[in-house]
């Protein structure tokens, strides 16, 4: 009962600190904020470190984010060596790189000696390897050797990801032993779920949980009760098939092992959570066009993230452009034909967003393959069939009242079947292109959906009403 009313008090401490700079919006409170500000102001060190020493690291983070440049960069100087450097980790990489720049490097390395290997080098990473390699000098050897081995492995791979603290034991040990060792090794991590058993050559061989040891005598061998490592995931797989392993088999932690199945870190479900979350927000930001684009860019490298894409479809606008030319005639004949013709596109954009954003997802998760691409696609083609139909009726009897022209409300009518019914093939069958082609359907796939529903949508409402109506 102690310990669980000092839990109870650490949990009501928690909320009391977090309801101390919150609003009831989730934003950081402008009086908090104001109070902050004053002190940087007036470099008052004391006040300072009394506001900001129980503040989480996800919360001094968000006040990171939440101050101008100047005002962060002077915080961080002034709070030294008391600076929470895993606060950095919380933060978008344009303001972590700007701190980060802001800081010589022996204060940095003097920050991450005190985190854990994984939240270390998710801030070292993104520096210059002539600054990462002074970091790495003035670090102890072992953690140097740890941190290294990581930075060695491709960007936003499980190797990057994982942390190299971990408990390893050779399977001859005793339960009683490996109890023993737990207890008085000064340098194990501070948090673990799972006892990794290896062989001389750090080869994995199994491992054991926590709930196992204390079930079990302390004169039985690991090797009796050890089991076989499941789904142990190599330090090169990108970091999004590992989280999709996590994913699929319900794990808390997983063994990362080398090519020669030597254990080498562990990947625990806290980063595997920070993967999905930035991996969705890649996926999100592509699709729209403005690659890794973070809140905290400049207005320069904002534009120019964005330029290649609006240039992209400022080309695929004049494709749809020269389509309509093709009928100049027609519409100058019927004006009435201007008016209606942004609705056809409109809608089998919109039909296509919908099926492409469906596939694209898809794709991404792995629930879409060569084995039921067949049915996906008939099911799509089904839908945009039936959406196609509800909407001709709609739209047509709109447009023969208000042109009164039932001739008209017919042509518009199937001009929208036949663009919903394109829209739904496009929306699934550009991702499913582009991802053989191994381009990344989240990039490009918005840009040929739209200007293939742009394109058949002119074409078909205007053609069918040349051909009606015998325009020449």
């Amino acid at each position: 009962m102690e310990g669980q009313d000092e839990q109870t008090t650490g949990a009501r401490a928690a909320e009391d600190s977090h309801a101390d700079i919150y609003g009831e919006d989730g934003a950081i409170l402008s009086s908090f904020l104001a109070q902050i500000g004053a002190a940087i102001a007036d470099r008052d060190t004391l006040t300072l470190k009394r506001e900001v020493d129980d503040l989480h690291q996800s919360e001094l983070g968000d006040l990171l984010e939440a101050l101008h440049p100047e005002q962060r960069r002077a915080l961080v100087e002034l709070l030294g060596t008391d600076f929470d450097f895993s606060a950095l980790t919380e933060v978008d990489e344009a303001i972590r790189r700007d701190i980060v720049d802001s800081l010589p490097n022996a204060q940095i390395a003097q920050g991450v000696q005190d985190l854990d290997s994984d939240d270390a080098v998710y801030i070292l990473e993104d520096l210059e390897k002539e600054d990462q390699d002074e970091i790495l000098s003035q670090l102890p050897f072992t953690e140097r050797i740890r941190l290294r081995r990581s930075l060695d492995y491709p960007e936003e791979t499980a190797g990057r990801r994982m942390q190299t603290e971990f408990v390893a034991v050779p399977a001859f040990w005793t339960i009683g032993q490996t109890i023993d060792y737990m207890r008085e090794d000064q340098n194990l991590p501070d948090r673990f779920s799972q006892i990794f058993v290896i062989d001389p050559s750090f080869k994995l061989l199994g491992a054991i949980d926590l709930d196992q040891i204390l079930r079990t005598k302390r004169s039985v061998k690991v090797e009796e009760v050890m089991h076989e490592t499941r789904h142990a995931i190599p330090a090169t797989m990108d970091q999004e098939e590992a989280a999709r392993e996590f994913e699929q088999y319900d794990l808390l932690s997983a063994a990362v092992v080398d090519e020669n199945d030597r254990l080498v870190g562990v990947l625990t479900i806290d980063d595997v959570v920070d993967v999905i979350q930035q991996e969705a927000e890649e996926d999100l930001l592509r699709m729209g066009g403005v690659g890794d684009e973070e809140l905290s860019d400049s207005i320069l490298s904002t534009s120019r993230s964005r330029v290649p894409w609006l240039l992209v479809n400022l080309l695929t606008a004049f494709l749809a452009a020269s389509v309509i030319g093709l009928f100049d005639r027609t519409i100058e004949h019927i004006v009435a034909l201007a008016v209606l013709m942004p609705i056809v596109a409109g809608m089998g954009g919109n039909a296509g967003s919908q099926t492409m954003t469906v596939t694209v997802r898809a794709l991404a998760t792995k629930d879409l393959d060569i084995y039921n691409a067949g049915r996906i696609i008939r099911r799509e083609m089904g839908v945009g069939s039936i959406n196609g139909i509800i909407f001709a009726i709609l739209i047509g009897l709109v447009a023969a009242a208000w042109f009164r022209d039932p001739n008209l409300g017919g042509i518009i009518a199937a001009a929208m079947i036949i663009n919903m019914f394109v829209a739904a093939l496009a929306g699934i069958l550009i991702p499913l292109l582009l991802d053989r082609f191994k381009i990344d359907p989240a990039v490009a796939s918005a840009v040929f959906v739209t200007t293939v529903t742009d394109v058949v949508g002119f074409f078909a409402f205007l053609g069918l009403a040349t051909w009606w109506f015998g325009v020449r």
